[in-house]
């Protein structure tokens, strides 16, 4: 006997406190028009940004459910669309998380889509036009998406290559909102909100975060994120020296290399003492 997943509770997805998230520009009324229209968005920006914060922010906003999937090289369609699964019973289909969101119009939100193998993301294709529909193939079901659901995938384009990068007949099927790190003051402030630290310990962990960004192409890949700025402000707030502080959220995290890290650790010195 085949059974599915249909008593599934879509609720348990619904964000119940608001996430803090700054408003840098006009980007929630951008995602607030894309959402009434139903139109599927891409967010680029670097690491620690506030990407997946502002999706977060977003749906609570909006009042919608949201199914969250890091993306990784291993997840196949089947993660995604679903799978029948044996057990005691007989045999059961089990949505996966792209499923139940069209299913029950929930926010699907595929992070660091990147990451995913290129004939995997194929898949998400069909709910991305005028269709809005997604076909389950092992179980010969069509659905037709729910009026609320939506598609929001994310990545780092500062990490893209020529073998992850999206095609563009796949980039081409989403609205976009680039983000990037919060000017220096909202920065100083945000780090304050979510650390619970003094605003001129916020200011001088922002001045290193920009030494640190500057450095990129240079020994770095990339610099210090707001969220590491966050855990190093949480450690200061717990009573760790701020130099020590430093080394332990912005420097061991971001490099191991010796002479980059003697740069950082100048900069810690110059700015803390």
């Amino acid at each position: 006997m085949t059974k599915t997943n249909t008593d599934f509770d879509i609720n348990q997805f619904n964000i119940i406190e608001e996430p803090f998230f700054a408003t840098q520009s006009n980007e929630t009324s951008l995602y607030s028009a894309a959402y009434n229209s139903r139109l599927p968005v891409m967010i680029k920006g670097p690491t620690g940004c506030g990407k997946s914060r502002f999706v977060e922010h977003m749906a609570f906003k909006l009042g919608k459910p949201l199914i969250t999937v890091s993306c990784n090289e291993d997840i196949t369609a089947s993660d995604l669309i679903g799978r029948f699964l044996l057990d005691s019973n007989g045999t059961r289909w089990i949505d996966g998380p792209l499923t139940l969101a069209a299913r029950h119009g929930a926010i699907c939100y595929l992070d660091e889509i990147v990451e995913a193998r290129q004939d995997t993301m194929v898949v998400i294709h069909s709910l991305t036009d005028h269709r809005r529909e997604l076909m389950l193939d092992k179980k010969g079901e069509l659905i037709k998406a729910h009026k609320d659901f939506q598609l929001v995938i994310s990545y780092n384009p500062g990490y893209q290559s020529l073998m992850k990068d999206l095609k563009q007949s796949t980039k081409q099927r989403f609205t976009g909102i680039d983000f990037n790190y919060a000017s220096a003051d909202l920065e100083a402030s945000i780090v304050v909100k979510e650390s619970g630290i003094d605003s001129n310990t916020a200011e001088k962990l922002v001045k290193l975060a920009q030494t640190t960004r500057n450095l990129v192409g240079h020994g770095l890949d990339e610099g210090a994120s707001t969220r590491l700025l966050n855990y190093a402000g949480t450690l200061i707030k717990e009573g760790i020296d701020a130099k020590d502080a430093c080394h332990m959220a912005l420097i061991c995290p971001i490099t191991d290399d010796a002479e980059v890290r003697a740069t950082m650790g100048g900069a810690i010195d110059a700015i803390f003492d």
